[in-house]
């Protein structure tokens, strides 16, 4: 591995961006990933495996490549320190995601309730810019209080973060959403948000709708076809 290998590659662990580092074998030459300069298909195989996160050898014409992903890992921040929250953590972190659990509220946001799990106690906001969300990162807001969701919101919006929800009813979202517009978010960016939160299906307890939220996560990160939520944004 080169230095100029070795600093780029540093590089984009710092700043969390995804990258494959491609060795042609047998000479050994090495390219990081994605390169504008190199063929579409290697581009496309090293997409292909950061997505499905596994390294592993292609074929690109009559040259094999070994493709090894460095990937950032897998987050989730939820915002509410809420029975859903704790039905939720479980689950995220079974599927493979670091968990932060935010709540200035510290009577919700407590080790007793929380065991095991990195909770911030700052508000949404400030937790946010500490955290600065990636492409990796999925964000899920519980709260229903606008003085903890929207900043939080807000902050994910402005971020890279492949997955962001927001617990409530469609008319609670319609609101939300107005609130967001108020902020400067497009109707284009506020797309972005699931809302109501989950996959449909018609969960009532918490650890269901806890279920319905991972599994609509897990959908969207694989790139499995969704139902079409109806548009609130207008």
């Amino acid at each position: 591995m080169t230095p100029d290998i070795v600093a780029a590659l540093d590089d984009a662990k710092r700043g969390g961006r995804p990258v494959v580092l491609a060795t042609r074998l047998p000479d050994g030459a090495q390219h990081l990933l994605p390169d504008a300069s190199l063929t579409l298909a290697l581009n496309e195989a090293a997409a292909t495996a950061l997505r499905d996160d596994e390294s592993g050898t292609v074929k690109i014409g009559n040259e094999d490549w070994f493709l090894h992903v460095y990937n950032p890992p897998l987050r989730l921040i939820v915002v509410g320190a809420v029975h859903i929250a704790q039905a939720l953590v479980p689950f995220a972190a079974q599927c493979g995601f670091a968990v932060t659990v935010v709540d200035p509220r510290r009577s919700f946001a407590s080790d007793e309730r929380f065991p095991n799990v990195t909770v911030a106690t700052d508000w949404p906001d400030e937790a946010m810019d500490a955290l600065r969300p990636d492409a990796r990162t999925a964000v899920v807001t519980l709260t229903h209080d606008p003085k903890l969701d929207d900043p939080a919101l807000d902050r994910a919006l402005k971020s890279p973060a492949f997955y962001i929800g927001a617990l409530g009813s469609r008319r609670t979202h319609a609101a939300r959403l107005k609130r967001l517009r108020d902020l400067g978010h497009t109707d284009a960016e506020m797309a972005r948000i699931k809302g109501p939160v989950g996959l449909n299906i018609e969960a009532v307890t918490a650890p269901e709708i806890a279920l319905s939220i991972i599994a609509e996560i897990v959908a969207v990160r694989r790139g499995a076809p969704l139902p079409q939520k109806a548009s609130l944004a207008a």
